[in-house]
């Protein structure tokens, strides 16, 4: 078994979306630093295209065929921030087929802990939309493709990129097989992900938004990891780890208000690995947002060094952010009341 994997492919940087936040130059920055750090590690591997039947598991035909024809006419804008060229749609099925190969390797034990350094992102990209930035919802399409196909029974995706997942959120909303975690920055766009927003059905209780405000930091973002997401997760028991890893409430990225900084990153990803190795469930990163470039590849550095093995980290006391999110989940998980 390796120690790690890192899923990668030239075609991440043939999307081509010109002066625009989310470009390729972020993918030439982690992977500038992490060679610069020996890779820490980490296998390399290609990844492979998804195939037209794992993406249909979430996205319809003709909305694949709608992006896959946009791209052969060479590309155009899909909404006013959402851009594809003629080179994106092959990245696209890369980025999802890289998620969906990751968890393939984890789940078979080659590794315990995945990287995807793909783009585009996906965790915007509803079942049959397009939006901010992204293409194809990689994460969704993996957590499905682990349930369908890998014999998982259980899914946790965190998402701590700054902005909801609204994707994600909808996709699995009135699903148990997935327990979808956001916390991201309110108000900011896509403006969804209010505390109340809980799932439906039998999915009731198993999507946990938890919305900080601008200026939230260190202490409030790794309380909400260590107070209320993992003991949902102990309580949850999941076979898989999934992180929508966006590194854009990094205090230095222009698009939003947090203040974390690299040393967050470390914290927060220490902390899912200890819960990976409790509950003997695999972890895999798949990067979302983050779009200052040195704050981007400094927070992936420091998010893969700790997932491999790094230093133990210490709890924070929990806050008010956590006193809100803990009375408001305990009515489906009652581990959150003590």
């Amino acid at each position: 078994m390796t120690r790690g994997l890192y899923l990668h492919h030239p075609s991440s940087l043939e999307h081509d979306t010109g002066d625009h936040p989310e470009r390729a130059e972020r993918i030439r920055a982690i992977e500038r630093e992490l060679e610069g750090r020996g890779w820490l590690g980490l296998e390399r591997q290609q990844a492979p295209a998804a195939d037209r039947e794992t993406l249909e598991a979430v996205h319809p035909p003709a909305y694949v065929d709608r992006i896959a024809q946009l791209s052969a006419r060479g590309g155009g804008m899909l909404d006013m921030d959402t851009i594809a060229s003629g080179g994106s749609f092959e990245a696209a099925l890369h980025a999802a087929g890289g998620a969906v190969s990751a968890v393939s390797a984890l789940l078979a034990r080659h590794a315990d802990v995945a990287f995807c350094g793909l783009r585009p992102p996906g965790h915007h990209a509803e079942a049959a939309r397009a939006m901010g930035f992204c293409l194809f919802n990689n994460v969704a399409v993996a957590a499905r493709h682990a349930l369908d196909r890998l014999g998982a029974q259980r899914v946790l995706v965190l998402d701590w990129d700054v902005h909801h997942g609204n994707g994600t959120n909808d996709i699995f909303y009135e699903s148990d097989q997935v327990l979808y975690v956001s916390i991201h920055q309110s108000p900011l766009y896509p403006g969804t992900g209010a505390l109340a927003e809980n799932g439906a059905g039998p999915g009731e209780g198993y999507t946990l938004n938890l919305p900080v405000p601008p200026g939230a930091g260190h202490a409030d973002w790794l309380g909400l990891v260590q107070h209320v997401v993992a003991p949902v997760a102990r309580a949850y028991v999941p076979d898989l780890l999934l992180v929508s890893a966006g590194f854009d409430a990094h205090r230095d990225d222009p698009l939003a208000n947090c203040m974390l900084t690299e040393e967050t990153y470390a914290a927060m990803a220490a902390s899912m690995r200890d819960l990976s190795r409790e509950l003997a469930a695999p972890l895999a990163f798949v990067l979302e947002g983050g779009y200052d470039l040195a704050a981007l590849a400094g927070s992936v550095a420091a998010t893969i060094e700790a997932a491999l093995d790094g230093a133990a980290v210490a709890a924070v006391e929990p806050g008010a952010l956590v006193a809100r999110g803990r009375s408001h989940y305990r009515r489906w998980w009652p581990v959150l009341e003590a």
